[in-house]
Protein backbone atom coordinates (compact mmCIF):
# COMPACT_ATOMS: atom_id res chain seq x y z
CA UNK A 1 0.00 0.00 0.00
CA UNK A 2 0.92 3.49 -0.61
CA UNK A 3 -0.23 4.98 2.29
CA UNK A 4 -1.27 9.05 2.01
CA UNK A 5 -4.10 9.16 4.60
CA UNK A 6 -1.11 11.11 6.92
CA UNK A 7 2.29 11.11 8.27
CA UNK A 8 1.32 9.75 11.50
CA UNK A 9 1.48 6.39 9.53
CA UNK A 10 5.77 7.13 8.73
CA UNK A 11 7.33 3.87 10.52
CA UNK A 12 10.34 3.25 12.30
CA UNK A 13 13.71 3.16 10.54
CA UNK A 14 15.91 0.07 11.14
CA UNK A 15 17.80 2.92 13.38
CA UNK A 16 15.17 4.00 15.12
CA UNK A 17 14.28 0.76 16.03
CA UNK A 18 17.73 -0.30 16.95
CA UNK A 19 18.00 2.79 19.31
CA UNK A 20 14.79 1.68 21.07
CA UNK A 21 16.47 -1.80 21.18
CA UNK A 22 19.56 -0.31 22.79
CA UNK A 23 18.28 2.66 24.52
CA UNK A 24 19.46 3.39 28.27
CA UNK A 25 16.59 3.15 31.06
CA UNK A 26 15.34 4.35 34.40
CA UNK A 27 11.92 5.45 35.83
CA UNK A 28 10.82 8.80 34.47
CA UNK A 29 8.53 9.65 37.05
CA UNK A 30 11.58 10.06 38.81
CA UNK A 31 13.73 11.40 36.27
CA UNK A 32 15.82 9.05 36.40
CA UNK A 33 15.66 7.85 32.27
CA UNK A 34 19.02 9.37 30.36
CA UNK A 35 17.43 8.59 27.19
CA UNK A 36 14.22 10.64 27.81
CA UNK A 37 16.54 13.66 29.50
CA UNK A 38 18.60 13.84 26.88
CA UNK A 39 15.45 14.34 24.36
CA UNK A 40 13.86 16.81 26.55
CA UNK A 41 17.31 18.24 26.82
CA UNK A 42 17.94 18.36 23.18
CA UNK A 43 14.30 19.20 22.53
CA UNK A 44 14.25 22.38 24.80
CA UNK A 45 17.91 23.49 23.26
CA UNK A 46 16.29 23.31 19.45
CA UNK A 47 13.22 25.38 20.42
CA UNK A 48 15.71 27.79 22.55
CA UNK A 49 13.21 26.91 25.48
CA UNK A 50 14.49 26.51 29.30
CA UNK A 51 12.96 23.20 29.42
CA UNK A 52 10.91 20.11 27.79
CA UNK A 53 8.29 17.52 28.56
CA UNK A 54 8.15 14.13 26.61
CA UNK A 55 4.06 13.65 26.57
CA UNK A 56 2.12 10.58 25.01
CA UNK A 57 0.81 12.67 22.24
CA UNK A 58 0.55 16.03 20.42
CA UNK A 59 -3.69 16.03 22.10
CA UNK A 60 -2.05 15.37 25.17
CA UNK A 61 1.00 18.03 25.25
CA UNK A 62 -2.14 20.73 24.20
CA UNK A 63 -4.41 19.67 26.75
CA UNK A 64 -1.10 19.91 29.41
CA UNK A 65 -1.23 23.99 28.19
CA UNK A 66 -4.66 24.53 28.88
CA UNK A 67 -4.76 22.52 32.16
CA UNK A 68 -1.28 24.72 33.27
CA UNK A 69 -1.98 28.18 31.60
CA UNK A 70 -5.97 28.62 32.70
CA UNK A 71 -7.98 28.32 35.01
CA UNK A 72 -11.76 26.83 34.77
CA UNK A 73 -14.11 29.23 33.35
CA UNK A 74 -11.63 31.07 31.57
CA UNK A 75 -11.60 31.22 27.71
CA UNK A 76 -9.24 30.12 25.19
CA UNK A 77 -8.89 32.37 21.71
CA UNK A 78 -8.00 29.98 18.40
CA UNK A 79 -8.26 29.54 14.47
CA UNK A 80 -11.76 28.83 13.74
CA UNK A 81 -10.13 24.88 12.02
CA UNK A 82 -7.32 24.70 14.58
CA UNK A 83 -6.96 20.77 15.65
CA UNK A 84 -7.20 21.58 19.30
CA UNK A 85 -10.81 22.48 18.45
CA UNK A 86 -12.24 20.60 15.78
CA UNK A 87 -10.18 16.87 16.77
CA UNK A 88 -9.42 16.84 20.33
CA UNK A 89 -12.66 15.73 21.61
CA UNK A 90 -13.60 19.21 23.02
CA UNK A 91 -11.05 18.21 25.93
CA UNK A 92 -10.32 21.59 27.08
CA UNK A 93 -14.25 22.05 28.12
CA UNK A 94 -13.41 18.23 29.89
CA UNK A 95 -10.54 18.47 31.55
CA UNK A 96 -9.53 22.24 31.74
CA UNK A 97 -12.99 23.19 31.82
CA UNK A 98 -12.43 26.05 29.48
CA UNK A 99 -14.58 27.59 26.45
CA UNK A 100 -13.04 27.90 22.69
CA UNK A 101 -13.81 31.38 21.27
CA UNK A 102 -12.84 30.94 17.36
CA UNK A 103 -11.78 33.54 14.88
CA UNK A 104 -12.08 33.00 11.51
CA UNK A 105 -8.38 33.04 9.64
CA UNK A 106 -6.64 33.03 6.53
CA UNK A 107 -4.70 29.98 5.56
CA UNK A 108 -4.41 29.13 9.41
CA UNK A 109 -3.57 32.75 10.25
CA UNK A 110 -5.27 34.88 12.44
CA UNK A 111 -6.22 38.62 12.02
CA UNK A 112 -4.01 40.26 15.17
CA UNK A 113 -6.62 43.37 15.21
CA UNK A 114 -9.11 40.25 15.82
CA UNK A 115 -7.46 38.75 18.04
CA UNK A 116 -7.15 41.76 20.47
CA UNK A 117 -10.91 42.68 19.87
CA UNK A 118 -11.45 38.78 21.36
CA UNK A 119 -10.00 39.50 24.62
CA UNK A 120 -12.64 40.07 27.12
CA UNK A 121 -13.07 42.95 28.77
CA UNK A 122 -13.34 43.04 32.63
CA UNK A 123 -16.98 42.17 33.27
CA UNK A 124 -18.87 40.00 35.73
CA UNK A 125 -20.43 38.47 32.56
CA UNK A 126 -17.65 37.80 31.06
CA UNK A 127 -15.13 34.62 30.97
CA UNK A 128 -11.00 35.81 31.70
CA UNK A 129 -9.26 34.72 28.47
CA UNK A 130 -6.87 32.22 29.53
CA UNK A 131 -4.53 31.61 26.43
CA UNK A 132 -4.02 32.29 22.81
CA UNK A 133 -3.54 29.50 20.85
CA UNK A 134 -2.14 29.41 17.31
CA UNK A 135 -1.17 26.75 14.99
CA UNK A 136 1.54 26.37 12.48
CA UNK A 137 1.67 24.55 10.03
CA UNK A 138 -1.93 24.58 9.75
CA UNK A 139 -3.44 21.36 9.34
CA UNK A 140 -7.25 21.76 8.30
CA UNK A 141 -5.78 24.70 5.98
CA UNK A 142 -3.83 22.62 4.05
CA UNK A 143 0.35 22.43 6.11
CA UNK A 144 -0.15 26.36 5.69
CA UNK A 145 2.73 28.01 7.05
CA UNK A 146 1.61 31.25 9.21
CA UNK A 147 3.78 33.83 8.99
CA UNK A 148 6.57 34.73 11.56
CA UNK A 149 5.48 38.29 11.56
CA UNK A 150 2.51 37.11 12.31
CA UNK A 151 3.07 35.36 15.11
CA UNK A 152 5.04 38.54 15.93
CA UNK A 153 2.10 40.42 16.11
CA UNK A 154 -0.43 38.40 17.99
CA UNK A 155 2.75 38.00 20.51
CA UNK A 156 2.91 41.09 20.95
CA UNK A 157 -0.98 41.79 21.46
CA UNK A 158 -0.80 38.52 24.04
CA UNK A 159 2.56 40.36 25.84
CA UNK A 160 0.49 43.52 26.02
CA UNK A 161 -2.27 42.04 28.11
CA UNK A 162 -0.22 39.61 29.78
CA UNK A 163 -2.10 36.52 28.23
CA UNK A 164 0.14 33.29 27.59
CA UNK A 165 0.86 32.06 23.93
CA UNK A 166 0.60 28.71 23.51
CA UNK A 167 1.73 27.02 19.75
CA UNK A 168 0.08 24.19 19.02
CA UNK A 169 3.78 23.24 16.76
CA UNK A 170 2.50 19.41 15.70
CA UNK A 171 4.20 20.19 12.25
CA UNK A 172 6.35 22.89 13.33
CA UNK A 173 9.42 21.49 11.79
CA UNK A 174 7.51 21.36 8.50
CA UNK A 175 7.23 25.04 8.59
CA UNK A 176 10.88 25.82 9.33
CA UNK A 177 12.22 23.64 6.72
CA UNK A 178 9.82 24.78 4.19
CA UNK A 179 10.57 28.76 4.95
CA UNK A 180 14.02 28.37 5.48
CA UNK A 181 13.90 29.52 9.13
CA UNK A 182 15.38 28.04 12.19
CA UNK A 183 12.41 26.90 14.10
CA UNK A 184 14.06 29.23 17.53
CA UNK A 185 12.49 32.15 14.71
CA UNK A 186 8.92 30.83 15.35
CA UNK A 187 9.46 29.82 18.66
CA UNK A 188 10.81 33.21 20.59
CA UNK A 189 7.12 34.20 19.61
CA UNK A 190 5.46 32.06 21.85
CA UNK A 191 5.13 30.96 25.60
CA UNK A 192 4.74 27.60 25.19
CA UNK A 193 5.03 25.11 22.40
CA UNK A 194 3.78 21.31 21.42
CA UNK A 195 5.28 19.20 18.66
CA UNK A 196 5.42 15.67 17.21
CA UNK A 197 8.29 13.65 16.83
CA UNK A 198 5.51 10.95 15.45
CA UNK A 199 4.28 12.88 12.48
CA UNK A 200 6.72 14.39 9.93
CA UNK A 201 10.03 13.54 11.97
CA UNK A 202 8.89 10.19 11.85
CA UNK A 203 9.50 8.17 15.43
CA UNK A 204 6.79 6.12 16.39
CA UNK A 205 5.63 7.76 19.59
CA UNK A 206 5.25 10.95 21.43
CA UNK A 207 5.79 14.93 21.45
CA UNK A 208 7.43 17.64 23.25
CA UNK A 209 5.76 19.99 25.41
CA UNK A 210 8.40 22.99 25.66
CA UNK A 211 8.45 26.25 27.71
CA UNK A 212 9.73 28.04 30.70
CA UNK A 213 11.77 26.03 33.85
CA UNK A 214 8.98 27.01 36.09
CA UNK A 215 5.96 26.14 33.40
CA UNK A 216 7.36 22.40 33.12
CA UNK A 217 7.65 22.00 36.45
CA UNK A 218 3.90 22.63 36.84
CA UNK A 219 2.93 20.60 33.62
CA UNK A 220 4.86 17.65 34.69
CA UNK A 221 2.21 17.50 37.52
CA UNK A 222 -0.46 17.57 35.03
CA UNK A 223 0.82 14.85 32.60
CA UNK A 224 0.99 12.72 35.72
CA UNK A 225 -2.81 13.57 36.76
CA UNK A 226 -3.77 12.48 32.87
CA UNK A 227 -2.00 9.04 33.16
CA UNK A 228 0.99 10.62 31.45
CA UNK A 229 3.38 9.48 33.75
CA UNK A 230 6.07 6.95 32.33
CA UNK A 231 7.99 4.53 33.72
CA UNK A 232 11.28 3.31 31.25
CA UNK A 233 10.08 5.24 28.63
CA UNK A 234 13.66 5.73 26.93
CA UNK A 235 12.78 2.60 24.52
CA UNK A 236 10.29 5.27 23.15
CA UNK A 237 12.11 8.84 23.82
CA UNK A 238 15.70 7.09 21.75
CA UNK A 239 14.02 7.37 18.21
CA UNK A 240 12.42 10.59 18.77
CA UNK A 241 15.72 12.30 19.67
CA UNK A 242 17.42 10.42 16.57
CA UNK A 243 14.18 11.70 14.44
CA UNK A 244 15.52 15.22 16.18
CA UNK A 245 18.93 14.49 15.01
CA UNK A 246 18.77 13.40 11.55
CA UNK A 247 14.80 13.94 10.66
CA UNK A 248 14.78 17.61 10.17
CA UNK A 249 16.35 18.19 6.99
CA UNK A 250 15.12 15.40 5.49
CA UNK A 251 11.33 16.89 5.65
CA UNK A 252 12.67 18.87 2.51
CA UNK A 253 12.65 15.50 0.57
CA UNK A 254 9.20 15.11 2.30
CA UNK A 255 7.66 18.57 0.60
CA UNK A 256 8.67 17.65 -2.74
CA UNK A 257 7.10 14.93 -2.85
CA UNK A 258 3.95 16.42 -2.03
CA UNK A 259 4.47 19.43 -4.66
CA UNK A 260 5.38 16.49 -7.29
CA UNK A 261 1.76 14.57 -5.87
CA UNK A 262 0.40 18.68 -6.53
CA UNK A 263 1.39 18.99 -10.06
CA UNK A 264 0.85 15.45 -11.03
CA UNK A 265 -2.48 15.47 -9.48
CA UNK A 266 -3.50 18.88 -11.19
CA UNK A 267 -3.01 17.29 -14.35
CA UNK A 268 -5.45 15.05 -13.88
CA UNK A 269 -9.27 15.87 -15.25
CA UNK A 270 -11.65 15.80 -13.02
CA UNK A 271 -9.51 16.91 -10.02
CA UNK A 272 -8.52 20.28 -8.58
CA UNK A 273 -5.38 20.92 -6.32
CA UNK A 274 -6.90 23.21 -3.45
CA UNK A 275 -4.79 24.53 -1.54
CA UNK A 276 -1.36 25.91 -1.72
CA UNK A 277 0.74 23.39 -0.97
CA UNK A 278 3.70 24.22 0.94
CA UNK A 279 5.26 21.35 3.30
CA UNK A 280 3.67 17.83 3.24
CA UNK A 281 -0.19 18.22 2.81
CA UNK A 282 -2.30 18.34 -0.93
CA UNK A 283 -5.84 19.20 -0.62
CA UNK A 284 -7.96 18.04 -3.90
CA UNK A 285 -11.78 18.74 -4.80
CA UNK A 286 -13.85 16.36 -7.16
CA UNK A 287 -15.13 18.40 -10.01
CA UNK A 288 -16.06 15.15 -12.05
CA UNK A 289 -19.76 14.48 -10.78
CA UNK A 290 -20.17 11.28 -11.87
CA UNK A 291 -18.08 10.04 -8.75
CA UNK A 292 -18.30 10.68 -5.24
CA UNK A 293 -15.38 10.91 -2.27
CA UNK A 294 -16.32 7.82 -0.95
CA UNK A 295 -16.10 5.73 -4.44
CA UNK A 296 -12.34 7.20 -5.34
CA UNK A 297 -10.85 6.60 -2.18
CA UNK A 298 -12.64 3.22 -2.19
CA UNK A 299 -11.54 2.51 -5.82
CA UNK A 300 -8.25 3.96 -5.08
CA UNK A 301 -7.65 1.64 -1.82
CA UNK A 302 -8.48 -1.71 -4.18
CA UNK A 303 -5.20 -0.54 -6.49
CA UNK A 304 -3.10 0.05 -3.18
CA UNK A 305 -3.49 3.99 -2.07
CA UNK A 306 -4.81 5.06 0.85
CA UNK A 307 -5.83 8.74 0.91
CA UNK A 308 -8.46 10.47 3.61
CA UNK A 309 -11.64 11.61 3.16
CA UNK A 310 -12.31 15.73 3.86
CA UNK A 311 -16.05 16.03 3.10
CA UNK A 312 -18.42 15.34 -0.06
CA UNK A 313 -15.93 16.61 -3.00
CA UNK A 314 -12.60 16.54 -1.04
CA UNK A 315 -9.35 14.32 -0.29
CA UNK A 316 -6.25 15.06 1.58
CA UNK A 317 -3.04 13.68 0.99
CA UNK A 318 -0.23 13.32 3.25
CA UNK A 319 2.76 12.63 2.08
CA UNK A 320 5.94 11.00 4.74
CA UNK A 321 9.27 10.25 4.83
CA UNK A 322 8.76 6.73 3.82
CA UNK A 323 7.36 8.06 0.99
CA UNK A 324 9.77 7.46 -2.72
CA UNK A 325 9.45 9.60 -6.14
CA UNK A 326 8.43 6.37 -7.69
CA UNK A 327 5.24 6.22 -4.94
CA UNK A 328 3.64 8.99 -6.05
CA UNK A 329 4.35 8.35 -9.62
CA UNK A 330 2.43 4.93 -9.28
CA UNK A 331 0.00 6.72 -7.58
CA UNK A 332 -1.12 9.32 -9.66
CA UNK A 333 -1.09 6.59 -12.29
CA UNK A 334 -3.60 4.45 -10.37
CA UNK A 335 -5.67 7.65 -9.64
CA UNK A 336 -5.67 8.25 -12.92
CA UNK A 337 -6.85 4.93 -13.58
CA UNK A 338 -9.60 4.35 -11.26
CA UNK A 339 -11.15 8.05 -11.89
Amino acid sequence: MIDLRSDTVTLPSDKMRKAAYEAEVGDDVYGEDPSVNRLEEKAAEILGKEASLFVTSGTQGNQIAALTHCRPGQEIILEANAHIFLYEGAAISAFAGVQPRTIEGNRGAMDPREVEASIRAEDVHFPETGMICLENTHNKAGGAIVPIANMQDIYTVAQKHQIPVHLDGARLFNAAVASGRNVKDFAQYTDTIQFCLSKGLGAPVGSIIAGSSEFIHRARKWRKRLGGGLRQAGIIAAPGLLALQENINRLAEDHLHAKQLAEGLGQIEGLEVVNQVETNIVMIEITKETISTDVLIDNMKKHGVLAGGMGPNRIRFVTNLNISKKDIEDALSIIQKVL
